[in-house]
């Protein structure tokens, strides 16, 4: 019996492509998190004017030696941060469970415009969900989204608003 490597060096050597069947699941962030989720971290801190509010994106070691829970370790610290964390899929109400997908990642990509022409810098972009399921788009659209929006009407209110409600006993974030 030949072995599986020699099987896949003859299929190759045959033409045919031999690929290995894997399944795994993709742990993605969520990047409009907030402070008190599991594995909170700051990728960005909140810039700009107060008309037109920006995230300036963290280079890779900013904040290697700062402990941010020690100084802003309250809900607080999304008036001065913008936090990722682990996709909580279902306990959010942004979540929509039959697409398997964030509703607020669409809204942001298709309701807002960009605010750059080039993809910022980020460090959370390899596992960003929004970014797995909107691609480039919502990455020129992320720089102006925060995690809380300051009372009042405008375009952040309603794409930050979920579009159904969400009726288990969980905490919406």
């Amino acid at each position: 019996m030949a072995s599986s490597r020699e099987a896949g060096a003859r299929s190759r050597s045959e033409g045919q492509a031999t690929v290995a069947s894997t399944t795994t699941t993709r742990i993605h962030d969520c990047p409009s998190a907030q402070p008190d989720m599991a594995g909170a971290r700051p990728f960005g801190v909140l810039a700009g004017s107060v008309d037109a509010v920006r995230i300036a994106f963290f280079k890779r070691d900013a904040m290697q030696n700062f402990d941010w829970r020690q100084r802003f370790g309250t809900p607080e610290a999304t008036q001065v941060f913008r936090f990722a964390a682990r996709c909580e899929k279902s306990a959010c109400g942004h979540y929509d469970d039959a697409a398997d997908k964030c509703s607020l990642a669409s809204r942001v990509a298709t309701a807002l415009p960009p605010v750059t022409d080039a993809l910022p810098p980020c460090l959370i972009r390899p596992s960003c969900r929004w970014h797995a399921e909107q691609g480039s788009a919502v990455c020129l659209r992320c720089p102006q989204v925060t995690t809380m929006i300051p009372a009042g009407q405008g375009p952040l209110q309603s794409i930050a608003a979920p579009t159904e409600p969400h009726t288990d006993e969980v905490l919406l974030r």
